[in-house]
């Protein structure tokens, strides 16, 4: 296989992540400028210079040019889990990217964002449903982590509230205070489960299980 024909799929993505990112930032400018709703994916593509069926390529929804690092915030959620030292409990690996999570979305010039979104319902409803679906993911490696057959109401019940625990924070007038508020008393409630929960297979150190 020729050298070119190695670097083309590279090319191939820096193109498209490169299209996607103009798009998300085109619609975000939109959206920030005229109000949410009274901008459509038409006004996006235009603004963009690309054709409506490449934004729907890149994004399934209008909602979802909003939340475009979705895929990032579970993914890192999920890091936490899988990626941490052997020797880290994991309700510390988890708060510290909760606290990293909220120094990256609650900083400098994201006021404006949270509050169109806060003032939309279809946002609001959007953003619930994405959490939803990081606590679920997060539940999963949780799971796995702890090496158990499937995933338990415990696992779901603690993703839950890591993932409540961003939503709060980033709500809170003192979002990293705010999570060092919460996080004591999810270790409490994983402590709760760990202990209904002993004889269950387990891998390395999750925390008191």
């Amino acid at each position: 296989m020729s050298t070119h024909g190695r670097s083309a799929p590279g090319r191939r993505e820096r193109k498209k992540a490169a299209t996607r990112q103009k798009i998300a930032d085109t619609a975000l400018r939109l959206f920030l400028e005229r109000g949410y709703d009274a901008v459509g994916i038409r006004d996006v593509a235009a603004a963009a210079d690309v054709a409506v069926t490449t934004v729907f390529a890149h994004f399934a929804s209008k909602e979802a040019l909003v939340f475009e690092r979705d895929d990032d915030f579970e993914q890192r959620l999920v890091r936490a889990v899988t990626h941490r030292s052997p020797q880290e409990p994991l309700m510390p690996a988890l708060r510290r990217e909760v606290q990293a999570l909220l120094r990256h979305c609650t900083g400098d010039g994201a006021g404006p964002l949270w509050r169109m979104i806060d003032e939309s319902p279809a946002l609001r409803d959007y953003e619930k449903s994405m959490r939803l679906r990081h606590a679920e993911a997060l539940a999963v490696a949780i799971a796995a982590d702890l090496g158990l057959p499937q995933v338990t109401i415990a696992c779901r019940t603690v993703a839950r509230f890591v993932v409540d625990a961003f939503s709060l924070g980033r709500e809170a007038t003192d979002p990293e205070a705010a999570v060092d508020e919460i996080f004591p008393m999810i270790e409490a409630a994983w402590e709760v489960a760990c202990r209904a929960a002993q004889g269950t297979p387990r891998s390395r150190a999750a925390g008191p299980c």
